[in-house]
């Protein structure tokens, strides 16, 4: 079992799920149950990955590898933190259940074939993203997952999907071609060998004072888009608003994962004096997008823009205890990656079946008085709502907790500001949620649909995950407290800093 080879399954699996949904044309009809039992096999592979992971040892484990381009030290390895497979299991475990929700969105059954087969050519480029230990390999993931989402957007999405669809794409590129330089110069200035390019290997590398810098700046900014960050961030929501909410939950809860997984994994071990040379402009930056991704969430009247506003403030708050340089808050970030993709992929699944039912968009159309006649979806939308403004008892509270704490050992003053952005969540989401449910019913609200058993089954297993993770978080973040000591210390010094890496706590007392 130790020596099978887990994630090289796992990223061929859903490749080979897609060309037989796609191309295999008698199986049209059969599109959708074929796909959703096939992501589930591969949800299943994530579950004996992990068994696998467990019985090892290492900071990386299930590792594979094998020459790819030896001339250039470039190799096909594979390897998984702890994170790193937790981010593979909330990317198997979304799939799912995006393709039961999007069940009746495509009219024909060719179009259910091809929707199903993109978003299991997503699934299979997420997991290479989330296990590449060669920074080509990974480059070159980061750049061809572009292909299948942008035809998501561009093919199936609603109003404006080709413009959105190419915004996407030219940011995506943009950020993707700064990142190709960087790479090349880390080649250029690095040791030349059969091994080059491993991730471990480049740590090693001695760049100068300018090339770190500059290096280090090719990858952020790449990262800073896909993740995305203010300013760079506008692309997210006209992405959102386009897009079918089933490719939003996997856009946001596990695609804008990458960028900030390649900083924990990339930018901080490769360039550790950069990282804090650059920290204080971009903890300003993450502070800011905390402020003015709330801020503008609260002015929308499209439910799908504001859900993408709000991550944009929470991916403020995930940047913000990357580079805190704590244990605490990088073990936060790390876990509020994994909470953010369940409470957001939960909320776009859900203004989805709302959209369904009133045929628009806009929050101030749907309600009021939507309670009435649909309870379980109201009672459902406030449970993943307070999940998204980390309320006591869900796990989105156990990691922003643990990021603003952990920021406020640094950087009190960044901390006690992005605590606003905390005020401004609750404001958002209660007061959208007070539009469309509460109040009197309009009387053509009468007939609208309760949620179906399917829709229960697509959202349930995310509700079930932020309340076992809220009550009993200790799993998560022993994994990502032990993922967050290594790279704290990689960046503080060689020895690492005892003063900047404080106790997380599993270790203390618990949030």
């Amino acid at each position: 079992m130790q020596n099978f080879p887990w994630l090289t399954a796992l990223v061929v699996t859903p490749a080979l799920g897609a060309l037989l949904v796609w191309l295999v044309r008698p199986l049209h009809r059969f599109a959708r149950p074929v796909a959703v039992v096939w992501s589930l096999a591969v949800l299943a592979g994530t579950v004996g990955a992990i068994v696998a992971y467990c019985g090892a040892d290492g900071d990386v484990r299930l590792t594979e590898q094998v020459a790819w381009i030896p001339q250039f030290g470039i190799s096909y390895a594979l390897g998984v933190t702890g994170t790193g497979l937790a981010m593979i299991l909330l990317a198997t475990l979304l799939v799912p259940l995006v393709l039961l929700a999007a069940w009746k969105e495509q009219p024909t059954m060719g179009r259910s074939a091809r929707y199903a087969a993109l978003v299991l050519v997503c699934e299979s480029f997420m997991v290479a993203a989330f296990a590449a230990r060669d920074i080509v390999l990974f480059y070159v993931v980061f750049e061809a997952m572009l292909i299948p989402v942008y035809f998501l957007i561009g093919s199936f999405g609603g109003e404006r999907r080709k413009a959105a669809a190419l915004k996407f794409l030219l940011y995506s590129l943009a950020g993707g071609l700064v990142m190709l330089a960087g790479v090349i110069a880390l080649w250029a200035a690095g040791p030349r060998g059969p091994d080059a390019f491993l991730i471990d290997q480049a740590a090693l590398v001695g760049l100068s004072p300018t090339a770190e810098r500059l290096i280090f700046l090719s990858f952020f900014v790449a990262f800073a888009i896909k993740a995305p960050m203010f300013p760079v961030h506008t692309w997210l929501p006209d992405a959102a608003q386009a897009a079918r909410p089933g490719t939003s939950v996997l856009l946001v809860g596990v695609l804008d994962k990458v960028g900030t997984f390649g900083m924990i994994t990339l930018c901080l071990p490769l360039f550790p004096n950069a990282a804090q040379w650059a920290a204080p402009v971009i903890t300003v930056l993450a502070v800011v997008s905390i402020l003015w991704g709330a801020v503008l969430a609260l002015a929308q009247t499209d439910i799908l823009r504001m859900i993408a506003y709000t991550s944009v403030s929470h991916f403020g708050f995930i940047v913000l205890g990357i580079f805190a340089f704590t244990q605490t808050a990088e073990a936060g970030a790390a876990f509020y990656m994994i909470n953010h993709g369940l409470a957001t992929g939960a909320l776009f699944l859900l203004a989805g079946m709302l959209i369904q039912r009133r045929s628009t968009h806009r929050i101030d159309q749907m309600g009021p008085g939507l309670q009435r006649t649909t309870p379980l979806l109201a009672g459902t939308f406030l449970v993943v709502g307070l999940a998204a403004i980390a309320l006591p008892g869900m796990s989105t509270f156990v990691s922003e907790f643990m990021v603003i704490v952990g920021t406020f050992q640094a950087l009190p003053a960044a901390a006690i500001v992005a605590t606003v952005g905390v005020i401004l969540a609750a404001l958002y989401i209660l007061i959208a949620y007070q539009r469309i449910f509460t109040g009197p019913p309009r009387e053509d609200l009468a007939d609208v649909p309760d949620l179906s058993a399917r829709e229960l089954w697509a959202v349930g297993p995310l509700i079930a995950a932020l309340l076992v993770l809220g009550f009993y978080p200790a799993p998560a973040v022993d994994v990502t407290s032990d993922d967050a000591a290594v790279t704290v210390a990689a960046v503080t010094s060689p020895s690492g800093d005892p003063a900047a890496v404080a106790p997380s706590p599993s270790e203390g007392s618990a949030p």
